[in-house]
């Protein structure tokens, strides 16, 4: 299990939002590329990217930003927001990006997920966002009747290279994450899973890591994805990241 800090671009600063409310941004920083070598350089493995404005608009808007992140890294940066055709799919992975994250797109074309999984093996996520079980899609504006169950179960046999789970209600909300559906997820498919959303503390990290697996079913939670505690200073990425390499 290892621990992702998460860059948020909203007209291209860095910032976090509260249960995805886009009129409720704390600002943290305006200088995405130097966000991101500062996690680099306190040994981030990966960096989660989200252009929170290409979620709302269906296509990619803070691509400016995005691509001074990936000039500024030598580790694996991984995408989603505005990701909805192959064509936006191929413009990342070619300018550089190691994985793009398929969320809205998922559950309007669960076709065009699959056909990207064999276009690009092992470089394709989905994104699983859930409020109160249930999926919701267009920057969490809308929330759909699939459970967040059911849309794993459908990319079970996809080609999927994770899926990234976040429970809405706990999003920028420090009130600890969903382990429990999280684990649940991990014990449906065997696709690994990213937890997101909630994490506040190095007790959640701890709690997180006791429910890794693998699951008899041979799913796990590989990792753990986090933003606010980060940024304000309730989560020591370096001390956290130690723990879970000693006690993964």
């Amino acid at each position: 299990m290892i621990l992702i800090p998460a860059i948020d671009l909203k007209n291209g600063h860095c910032v976090r939002l509260f249960q995805g409310a886009m009129d409720q941004a704390t600002i943290y920083s305006d200088d995405p590329a130097a966000m991101a070598r500062h996690w680099q350089s306190l040994g981030a493995k990966r960096l989660h990217v989200v252009d929170l404005n290409g979620a709302f608009t269906g296509e990619p808007v803070n691509g400016e930003a995005v691509r001074s992140i990936l000039d500024a890294l030598t580790i694996p940066v991984q995408l989603g927001g505005g990701i909805r055709t192959l064509e936006t799919i191929r413009l990342w992975l070619d300018a550089g990006i190691s994985t793009v994250i398929l969320g809205t797109i998922a559950c309007h074309d669960p076709q065009l997920v699959r056909e990207a999984c064999r276009l690009y093996p092992g470089r394709i996520s989905v994104g699983i966002d859930a409020r109160n079980g249930r999926v919701a899609v267009e920057g969490w504006a809308e929330t759909t009747d699939i459970t967040a169950l059911d849309l794993a179960r459908s990319f079970e046999d996809a080609g999927v290279a994770e899926i990234i789970f976040t429970d809405i209600s706990r999003d920028g909300a420090l009130s600890g994450p969903n382990i429990a559906a999280t684990r649940e997820l991990a014990e449906t498919v065997t696709v690994p899973i990213i937890l997101s959303g909630g994490i506040s503390c190095m007790a959640d990290i701890e709690n997180a890591q006791a429910e890794e697996g693998p699951f008899p079913n041979g799913g796990r939670i590989a990792g753990i994805i986090s933003g606010k505690a980060l940024y304000d200073g309730r989560l020591d990425f370096q001390i956290a990241s130690q723990w879970l390499e000693e006690n993964g």
